[in-house]
């Protein structure tokens, strides 16, 4: 496997910014990175940490999964992710739509009306522990106009590998109790999470160079300093590798003339090609 992790750095330094990863092999339990503690802008990966906990707090009883939610007007203004921000204000879909809406558009109406029926702190908290020491809520919506480079602390923020241990347990937590348990959810509401994180909508990153049919399991984030991803890669239906990807500091134009964003997406989906290639 250490082949594979040359072929991985190659494909990172041919590239004129910064690219951390994380990888896991779910037959064997190999793991590798690159700058996999390193903390960067989370993005919208944010978002499966918040659907976990908010998962947790179903289980606890203090949501529900068929609670109304209404559309409103102000959680509409200045978003530009998703597509609750055209729908009519006043409309209701059950939180459990919400979940939805949040992971495979990115809705940020949806995202809004999820975290304001959680704590903050207790959201991080939640995050340490289980793991997840690199990685910190700050803001429910990130704030409009941020520059190409913000400092890491004006948003929410994480690490490749942080997102990986994440997913690692939701899978361990799908099939068993305990492991369900030390995220404080059951295994039908981590298969739940795996599920809604199947449905992504948005494939231009992990998913991009795999078979058109091969399922995905993860979620995506956009920010002015990259391009980010992480999810769970199956074959023959079951989980194969975890993998997560964090492009930082990617340039508006590339030397070529061509946006910055379309060298993250493609480096994104080499990085998985070669995952898939090697773990056949």
């Amino acid at each position: 496997m250490q082949d594979l992790v040359g072929r991985l750095n190659a494909i990172c330094d041919a590239q004129p910014f910064d690219t951390t990863w994380y990888v896991k092999d779910l037959a064997t339990g190999w793991e590798a990175d690159r700058g996999g503690d390193v903390v960067v802008p989370s993005a919208s990966t944010r978002k499966t940490s918040i659907l976990m906990h908010a998962l947790s707090k179903v289980h606890e009883g203090k949501l529900r999964l068929d609670e109304p939610c209404t559309i409103e007007a102000r959680l509409q203004e200045g978003v530009d992710s998703g597509t609750y921000q055209y729908m009519t204000p006043g409309c209701v879909i059950p939180l459990r739509d919400a979940f939805v809406n949040m992971i495979i558009t990115s809705d940020n109406v949806c995202t809004q009306i999820v975290l304001e029926r959680l704590d903050r702190d207790e959201l991080n908290a939640w995050c340490k522990r289980i793991g997840m020491t690199g990685t910190t809520h700050r803001v429910n919506f990130p704030p409009p106009g941020l520059a190409w480079d913000h400092p890491v602390e004006a948003v929410a923020s994480t690490t490749a590998r942080d997102q990986g241990l994440l997913l690692d347990r939701m899978v361990k937590g799908a099939s068993d109790a305990a492991e369900a348990a030390a995220l404080g959810a059951t295994p039908e509401l981590c298969g739940l999470a795996l599920d809604i994180l199947s449905w992504q909508r948005l494939r231009n990153l992990i998913p991009s160079l795999l078979p058109q049919k091969a399922k995905v399991a993860n979620k995506t984030g956009r920010g002015p300093r990259g391009r980010m991803d992480a999810g769970v890669v199956y074959k023959n239906d079951a989980p194969r590798f975890i993998i997560s990807i964090y492009t930082d500091r990617v340039p508006d134009t590339l030397p070529d003339g061509l946006p910055g964003y379309t060298a993250a997406y493609a480096t994104a989906g080499r990085l998985t090609r070669a995952c898939w290639d090697a773990m056949n």
